[in-house]
C-alpha cells in the first residue's frame, strides 16, 4: 500500500515544502496538491518536483472545465518532464459552485467532458496530431465549426517523457464512478466507508471493469483519510467532525450536494438531514455534533497500532491501494514520526496485501 497525503500549505509554503522533504525520508511516496479556487496546483508542484528526488506528484485535483484539454495534456507533460517522470494527472469536474460562480463556465456534460479530456490527453502523449470530433471538444476547430479554417492539426513539439501518463478521477456517482473503472488508472473517492463502499459502488465499479482495457491494469484507489497512531485528543476528533459537518451540511445546495447523498447510500438518512438542516440554518457546531461517532471511525485511520492494522487490512480488502493521509498529529515532529511508524507497519502486511 502506497503512503501519500494531500498537503494542506495553510501554515507556509516554504516550511511545508521543507516538511515534505522530511516525509519523503521517512517513507512518503506520494503527495497530491489541490487547487480547488485557490492558487493553482501546477505552479505549486513545479516547486515541489525541483525540491525532492523520488516523490510522486499528483494533482488533486485540476477541474476539466477550466482548461482546454490539449492544454491539460500540454501541462501534465511539462510535470512530468521537469520531475522526471514522477507526475499523475489528477482531474475532476469539481462542482457548479465552483465552476460557474468561480470561473464562469458552463457547468454540463460532466460524463461526456471527463471522457473527451481523457481520450484526447492519451492522444497529446503519443505524439500523434490532435484530431478530435467529440460532443463537448472538436480539435482542430473548422469553419463548420465557428472557426477561421485556418486550424490544422499539431502534435506536441517536445517529445514526453511517457506517452502514458497515469490519470486519476475524483469521483463519487453511480455513472461517473462506472466510468472511472472503465478508462482511469485511479480513483480519488471522498469519505470512503471500506464495509459500505461495496454495496455503494459495487455494481459500478463492476460494470467500468467489464469495459477496462486490460492494458490499464488494477485501479489504483487513492483514499484521502485522517490519520493519527495512538490516541487522538478532541481538538483532532473536532477537526474530522467538523469536515464531514461542513461536506454533508454545506457543500451544494440542499438537493445537489453528492457528499450527503453519499452519506444517506451510507444508512444515516436521518443523521444526514439533521447535519444538513442544522449546518444551513448556521448552527455549525451542532451539525458537528450530530455526525455519527461510527462513520467517524469507519472514514479515518485512528488508534494504537493492532487498530491501524485491522483498518489496512479492511481498507486493502476493499480495493484501497494508495492513501492520501491527512496527518491529524498536533506538531510536525510526531507527524513525521507517525508517518515513519505507519510506513513500518504497512512494510510488516505486505505480505498479506
Amino acid at each position: 500500500m502506497k503512503l501519500g497525503m494531500i498537503i494542506d500549505y495553510a501554515g507556509g509554503f516554504a516550511e511545508t515544502v521543507e516538511l515534505i522533504q522530511e516525509y519523503e525520508r521517512n517513507g512518503l511516496e506520494l503527495v497530491a496538491i489541490p487547487e480547488a479556487y485557490s492558487f493553482d496546483a501546477v505552479s505549486q508542484l513545479g516547486y515541489i518536483a525541483a525540491k525532492t528526488e523520488k516523490i510522486e506528484l499528483m494533482s488533486a485535483i485540476l477541474q476539466l472545465y477550466t482548461r482546454t484539454p490539449s492544454l491539460t495534456a500540454m501541462t501534465a507533460a511539462g510535470l512530468d518532464f521537469v520531475s522526471g517522470g514522477r507526475f499523475i494527472l489528477g482531474l475532476g469536474v469539481s462542482g457548479p459552485q465552483v465552476i460557474e460562480g468561480f470561473h464562469g463556465v458552463k457547468y454540463d456534460q460532466q460524463l461526456g467532458r471527463t471522457r473527451e479530456v481523457i481520450e484526447i490527453c492519451r492522444q497529446v502523449w503519443k505524439r500523434e496530431p490532435v484530431e478530435y470530433r467529440g460532443r463537448n471538444y472538436k480539435i482542430p476547430l473548422t469553419k463548420d465549426d465557428g472557426g477561421s479554417g485556418l486550424g490544422k492539426p499539431l502534435k506536441i513539439i517536445n517529445r514526453p517523457v511517457r506517452s502514458e501518463i497515469p490519470i486519476s478521477i475524483a469521483a463519487l456517482g453511480p455513472k461517473s464512478v462506472a466510468q472511472v473503472a472503465e478508462l482511469a488508472n485511479g480513483w480519488q473517492p471522498l469519505f470512503f466507508h471500506p464495509g459500505k463502499a461495496r454495496g455503494v459502488w459495487g455494481e459500478s465499479l463492476e460494470e467500468g471493469f467489464s469495459k477496462r482495457d486490460p492494458a490499464l491494469g488494477e485501479l489504483d484507489v487513492q483514499l484521502q483519510i485522517a490519520f493519527h497512531l495512538g490516541e487522538p485528543g478532541p481538538e483532532q476528533i473536532a477537526a474530522v467532525r467538523n469536515q464531514l459537518a461542513l461536506y454533508v451540511g454545506g457543500m451544494g445546495a440542499r438537493d445537489k450536494n453528492f457528499y450527503n447523498q453519499l452519506a444517506c447510500k451510507y444508512g444515516y438518512e436521518t443523521e444526514a438531514k439533521e447535519i444538513q438542516d442544522l449546518y444551513l440554518s448556521g448552527k455549525k457546531q451542532e451539525a458537528a455534533a450530530a455526525v455519527p461517532d461510527d462513520l467517524v471511525n469507519a472514514i479515518t485511520l485512528v488508534g494504537d497500532e493492532d487498530t491501524i492494522r485491522t483498518q489496512l487490512r479492511a481498507l486493502w480488502d476493499a480495493g484501497v491501494r494508495t492513501l492520501l493521509l491527512n496527518p491529524l498529529a498536533a506538531s510536525p515532529e510526531d507527524r513525521v514520526s507517525q508517518l515513519r511508524r505507519l510506513s513500518e507497519l504497512t512494510s510488516e502486511l505486505k505480505a498479506e496485501f
